[in-house]
């Protein structure tokens, strides 16, 4: 392995184990840019991404543009004078400027099997979706949206139990071993990128908040593959009992119920759907730790017949 000067770019805890996986293999990082800090957590305090709060704990410069359009910021990336940079969940839009700027380009982690789940989300998509696999893309960037050539990629499976935190892991953990690799590539010549085909292209929009309520209306498997996709954040919820209660886990029966959806159909919190029956097996009320079904029952009940609400529609 030939080590490089490389810029990393990305932010949250995904894009923190691409970045631990340049630094284990020797590579140098001339700088590493992340999202500004941010108000989060219960107290809404401004916080570093993971991404800067690593960098920082290995004494890397650190920086954190609002824009990467404005000509100041495209000149001192340009100094850096780089091999490659390594892009994995920045946030910010490359401007072509930026894209030429590295000798060998701009590397792009992608969680997902290109051309399909381009974008912002495509883990929870593809759980969403019921995909029965995804997997990892090493893409050279251009100006599209995820659009690149492949340079490598590889597919993981999606289990019917799979929750979107684990798979997360599992795609990092893969990105920064097939990022190491794909350099190592590029460097000796030994990689070719292939297009894209122009078939199979699917968008990965954003997650929008409301997507995480749990409408009672739509069949129980699409409800749970919901809750595995939200799991651990933001986290699929529903309305009982005047608050807001998160999903963390659940099952789905077969079996319907011959009443409303949204009703409580036993006194273990079996709920009726569009068709079949969703269990929740782990729930979290407002500001207190996640419990058991049969735990949150005994201190906040929801008796069978209780009707649950579901979203309004427009």
């Amino acid at each position: 392995m030939t080590p490089l000067d490389l810029v990393f770019m990305g932010t949250p805890e995904f894009a923190a184990t691409i970045l631990t996986g340049l630094i284990a293999a020797g590579h140098r990082l001339r700088a590493v840019y992340t999202q500004p800090p941010r108000p989060a957590g219960r107290g809404h305090r401004t916080q570093p991404s993971p991404v800067q709060k690593l960098a920082e704990s290995h004494g890397l410069p650190v920086r954190c543009p609002v824009s990467l359009r404005d000509a100041a910021t495209q000149d001192e990336f340009t100094t850096l004078e780089t091999d490659a940079a390594v892009v994995a969940a920045y946030g910010l839009i490359l401007p072509p400027p930026v894209l030429a700027a590295p000798r060998l380009g701009c590397l792009n982690v992608h969680a997902s099997l290109l051309p399909r789940w381009r974008g912002a989300a495509p883990i929870q998509r593809a759980i969403l979706a019921g995909d029965r696999e995804t997997g990892v893309s090493i893409m050279q960037m251009d100006e599209g949206l995820d659009t690149g050539p492949i340079l490598l990629q590889q597919a993981v499976p999606i289990l019917p139990e799979t929750m979107a935190g684990e798979l997360t892991e599992r795609l990092a953990e893969l990105g920064a071993r097939l990022m190491v690799e794909a350099l190592d590539g590029v460097t000796a010549g030994k990689l070719t990128p292939r297009p894209q085909p122009g078939e199979g292209v699917t968008y990965a929009a954003k997650i929008r908040r409301e997507e995480a309520r749990l409408d009672w209306r739509q069949p129980a498997d699409a409800l749970e593959r919901q809750v595995r996709a939200f799991a651990p954040t933001p986290g699929a919820w529903f309305s009982g009992g005047g608050e807001r209660i998160r999903v963390l886990q659940a099952e789905i029966e077969p079996q319907g119920a011959n009443v409303p959806p949204g009703t409580v159909a036993d006194d273990r919190l079996a709920i009726a759907c569009g068709s079949g029956i969703l269990r929740p097996l782990k729930l979290q009320r407002p500001g207190r730790g996640a419990l058991d079904a049969d735990a949150l029952l005994r201190g906040f009940p929801i008796p069978a017949g209780t009707l649950l609400p579901c979203p309004a529609t427009s």
